[in-house]
């Protein structure tokens, strides 16, 4: 008993002689390991964020290296006229996009607009003509540089500004309108620096991006951003598979590269939407891919041979999948069929949806665009569409694409055959088309009737009347005008010798305009 009691009270006294050994190593810090474990201690949510931080801070600066010496200024004096500074710019905005698929688009729409800088005049120099500054990238280590059509058209003189300070002449320049690319090449360079080249197709929406270039004339600017969209429209027809970006990109961005966190280029800045002339977190770029294919044939050829079908497509909504039998987004539908061309005499009609295209399935009339273009020329293709609510195969035979066929070329026939709300004012030398709420709201305009006008050509008596593009037309001899027709109307000859007072409306406000004809 007395045994057992003092075995415990034994224990006990151990026991706690170990916990004042411990405590002692304790007070003076003696045990590493518990340090070992205040080290292991899990990072305070602020550590943790700013390591997060740093770690995508490190990703940007790492793709920006590996890129900016690959990228270059383009500096564009073409061959035009001397103009006066004191002249205000030109009244055309289309004058910028002739030959371009963007030639109609533009005039309709002022807030979508390029990025090329216009210089300003130099009284001193008798052929000053106007100038511009836009962004390219080295793709071949031969002084080969990848840019749009906008930074070099007007057929004058190119330099290239290297990202280490070099300047070249261009010695060659091969554009293609079509797309808004060109490829420019420089000669006597050494040491280049040469951008990889992505795949646009592994692009994906909310994937970090950077943009690339000159904007204002800054040199090496880098921005970030994300990957908004894919596969935009802005209501072209020629080519309009554009990558949306929310990356900062500015006048002067022009033809430079949006890059991934790899360090490869994925698209090709091109364009932007805004209302106040600089960016609002909406551009778009050019895919990489499609860029690729471009440049190719432009280094080979010279030029770039497209095979076409000859339709005009839209894409199917929710409301026309149940009216044609098929899944919404399944195919496009075809509206128009043109004669004579190679969807004619396929067999292919108004109404068809087509679901595949050599063996391909499509989904969106970008995807349907890009993969017959790029189809080779000649070739037999099968197609299969939903006629009626069932599928059938037509055989057809793709063939190059006419010179003069697209956006604008197409409009101008579907006009004439759908005897469309559209017309050419051709005396007056002005396009007009009627209000919509989806324009008015567009151009800003404070407008519930009315006409739109979308082109004006310079020198014509609505240009000398002081009429612009972008301008609404709201009363025409003091009577409203709700339609082109009623515009029609009111615009005789007789009408034009008196002078017709007009009441256009812009962002700005409403002022009258006199439009008189030739005495």
């Amino acid at each position: 008993m007395n045994s057992l009691v003092l075995g415990v009270r034994a224990r006990t006294w151990i026991t706690g002689a170990m916990l004042l050994v411990l405590a002692g190593f304790l007070a003076m810090g003696a045990l590493p390991g518990v340090a070992e474990v205040k080290k292991a201690e899990p990072l305070a949510k602020g550590e943790q964020a700013a390591s997060y931080a740093k770690t995508l801070s490190a990703a940007f600066r790492e793709a920006a290296d590996e890129v900016l010496p690959a990228v270059v200024m383009i500096r564009n004096t073409p061959k035009l006229a001397a103009r006066s500074s004191s002249r205000r710019p030109p009244r055309e905005p289309l004058e910028e996009f002739e030959g371009t698929p963007f030639e109609d688009f533009f005039g309709q729409r002022p807030e979508l607009r390029r990025f090329f800088r216009e210089l300003p005049s130099i009284p001193s120099l008798p052929d000053d003509g106007a100038g511009g500054i836009g962004s390219g990238v080295m793709i071949d280590a031969s002084g080969l540089i990848l840019t749009n059509n906008h930074v070099v058209a007007g057929g004058g003189d190119i330099v290239v500004r290297l990202h280490d300070g070099r300047e070249f002449k261009a010695v060659e320049v091969k554009t293609d309108p079509r797309t808004d690319l060109a490829v420019v090449r420089i000669e006597g360079a050494k040491d280049l620096k040469v951008a990889k080249l992505g795949d646009s197709d592994q692009a994906m929406v909310g994937d970090w991006v950077l943009a690339l270039g000159d904007p204002f004339g800054l040199e090496g600017t880098v921005t970030a951003g994300i990957i908004s969209a894919k596969g935009r429209g802005l209501g072209i027809a020629d080519r309009e598979n554009f990558i949306q970006t929310d990356a900062a990109i500015n006048p002067g961005n022009s033809g430079g590269p949006l890059v991934n966190l790899d360090g490869e280029v994925v698209a090709i800045n091109t364009a932007i939407h805004t209302r106040s002339g600089g960016n609002q977190g909406v551009g778009f770029a050019i895919p990489i891919n499609l860029a690729k294919w471009v440049s190719d044939q432009l280094v080979k050829e010279g030029v770039v041979r497209r095979a076409y079908l000859g339709v005009m497509i839209q894409p199917v909504t929710h409301q026309l999948a149940e009216q044609f039998g098929v899944k919404a987004k399944e195919g496009v539908l075809v509206s128009n069929v043109q004669e004579g061309t190679p969807a004619e005499k396929a067999g292919l009609k108004p109404g068809d949806v087509i679901v595949e295209f050599a063996g391909q399935p499509v989904a969106s009339p970008q995807q349907l665009q890009g993969v017959v273009e790029q189809t080779a020329i000649n070739q037999k293709a099968n197609m299969v569409v939903v006629r009626d609510g069932k599928r059938v195969t037509l055989n057809v035979t793709v063939k190059e694409q006419p010179s003069d066929y697209g956006t604008a070329s197409m409009r101008r026939k579907q006009a004439e055959q759908d005897d469309a709300e559209s017309s050419r004012f051709e005396k007056l030398g002005m396009e007009v088309e009627t209000l919509t709420a989806e324009v008015a709201e567009r151009l800003g305009v404070k407008a519930d009737h009315g006409v739109v006008i979308t082109g004006v050509e310079s020198g014509s008596l609505a240009d000398r009347a002081g009429l612009e593009t972008g301008m609404v037309i709201v009363e025409a001899g003091r009577k409203p005008v709700k339609s082109v027709e009623n515009l029609e109307k009111v615009i005789t000859d007789e009408a034009l010798q008196k002078g017709l007072l007009l009441l256009v409306r812009t962002q700005a406000g409403s002022n009258f305009v006199v439009l008189r004809g030739e005495k």
